[in-house]
């Protein structure tokens, strides 16, 4: 069932321990405070509401032992916090007294597993986390403890967690899939003779060719190793035929006990088989040296896209594109603010395409800053039509010609120039820098938690 509340921490062992133990430092103090208002709670209970009406189930834990949503938002915002996976978490908990008082959980309970953390941060998904933000900033503001007067909006790359990709790596890993999933699906059905041949080594050969020919720098060495690629998307291309022949089996053999399994199953193999032949297509493409619009980079993660932003030290990455937007008190030198949920879409956005979404969550959350400071990314006509209902007093558009004073104009060029050092900490001390969550749902997930920790810990600096 949902539990919202934990119990009282408090046991007979926690009456032995020394006052000096069982007060929480003053960071986490200053947290507990701001997470103990039941609000927070609100946007997780009409999840749990739609669900119930959606799916007809009221367990969120898979079967597992209940964690009380308290607790479970606590557990996130420290992994979060500390940059920690779901195991180092639970043990770093586990292991501190004062941590397990921030969790509220006592000293004679057990700490969640970190598989009950985990599957729970994905089926709550990324909406509930960005409302929890929206709590959170509608909050402060209600409260006069914030009063947004200026906003400063930049995009980055949240890099999805891949290696560099290849075509012939892609090739070769689509061939070790198929195999893999094949004999799980052929043993689902107990099929012996139509199987999907595992064809690693040879393609274990072609890439050590490939290798040794890329050493060589020379023109003919370029066309060898295309030759030596189109061969990797040829054993693609053999395993994604075999592939399809075994799924129809499957499909005919789905009936009685068991037939939903071995149906879903199927579906998955197909799923894959279908990345796999974006891989082949590619190959062909690149091959017979046409232009490849929509790559694929990665079969685990298909909504991940090459992005080029003109980065000397990363001329290319690959993930997402998330514009941030930071609403601020004043210009002045160190201001700290509050970040609203991220603006996201797949492939390689430009900025002018995500601003209609971030100034709508500006109307979502009643806020209209008076001054507004962009980089030379955003164009003025588009700039204009999106702010055109909050009628800001002055849009700030870095690199561009603008009325106003040359100190006014060096003092909003200050104030943007912070949203680069405001991501820069965000990836640095909140794990913004690569999605760990794969597809796009996970990496918006990601991404909101380390939006509304940061949240978190700017407003509980300020009531210190």
């Amino acid at each position: 069932m949902l539990t919202l509340l934990a119990g009282q921490p408090e046991s007979l062992w926690d009456e032995a321990l020394p006052v000096e133990v069982r007060e929480l430092p003053e960071d986490l103090a200053a947290l507990d405070g701001l997470l103990t208002d039941p609000v927070m709670l609100g946007p997780i209970v009409e999840r749990f509401r739609r669900e119930v009406i959606e799916d007809k189930r009221a367990v969120l834990t898979d079967g597992r032992p209940t964690i009380a949503m308290e607790t479970y938002i606590r557990l996130m915002v420290l992994k979060a916090r500390y940059r920690w996976g779901y195991r180092s978490l639970v043990a770093e908990v586990s292991d501190s007294i004062h941590l397990r008082r921030f969790c509220r959980i006592s000293l004679s309970e057990r700490v969640p597993d970190e598989s009950t953390v985990r599957k729970l941060t994905r089926r709550l998904g990324a909406d509930t986390v960005n409302e929890l933000t929206r709590v959170l900033i509608v909050q402060a503001t209600r409260s006069k403890r914030f009063r947004p007067r200026a906003v400063r909006i930049d995009s980055t790359v949240i890099e999805a967690d891949v290696k560099y990709p290849t075509d012939a790596d892609l090739a070769a890993h689509g061939v070790r899939a198929l195999a893999r999933e094949g004999r799980r699906l052929a043993k689902l059905v107990k099929e012996q003779k139509r199987r999907v041949r595992d064809r690693s080594r040879s393609m274990g050969r072609t890439l050590r060719g490939i290798t040794r020919t890329i050493r060589r720098r020379s023109g003919e060495a370029k066309s060898e190793v295309l030759k030596l690629t189109a061969r990797t998307g040829k054993l693609l291309e053999t395993s994604i035929t075999e592939t399809r022949r075994l799924v129809v089996i499957a499909r005919r053999r789905a009936r009685g006990r068991g037939a939903k399994a071995k149906l879903k199953a199927a579906a998955r193999l197909e799923e894959l088989a279908d990345r796999c032949e974006k891989v082949a297509s590619q190959i062909r493409q690149r091959v017979a040296g046409e232009p490849i619009t929509d790559r694929l980079v990665s079969l685990a993660d298909p909504d991940a896209r090459p992005i080029r932003k003109g980065k000397l030290g990363k001329p290319n990455e690959f993930g997402y594109v998330n514009q941030l937007a930071e609403v601020t008190e004043n210009t002045r030198r160190g201001a700290r603010g509050l970040i609203l949920p991220a603006a996201t879409a797949i492939g390689n956005p430009g900025e002018d395409t995500l601003l209609p979404d971030t100034v709508a969550e500006l109307k979502r959350l009643g806020i209209s800053p008076r001054e507004v400071a962009l980089d030379g990314g955003f164009n003025i006509g588009p700039t204009r039509q999106a702010f055109e209902d909050l009628a800001p007093e002055r849009v700030f558009i870095s690199g561009r010609q603008q009325p106003g004073s040359k100190r006014t104009q060096r003092r909003m060029q200050r104030y943007r120039t912070g949203a680069e050092g405001r991501i820069s900490h965000l990836k640095r001390s909140y794990g913004m820098d690569r999605s760990r969550l794969k597809g796009d749902e996970g990496q918006q997930t990601w991404t909101g938690w380390a939006i509304l920790t940061y949240n978190a810990d700017t407003l509980a600096i300020r009531t210190r």
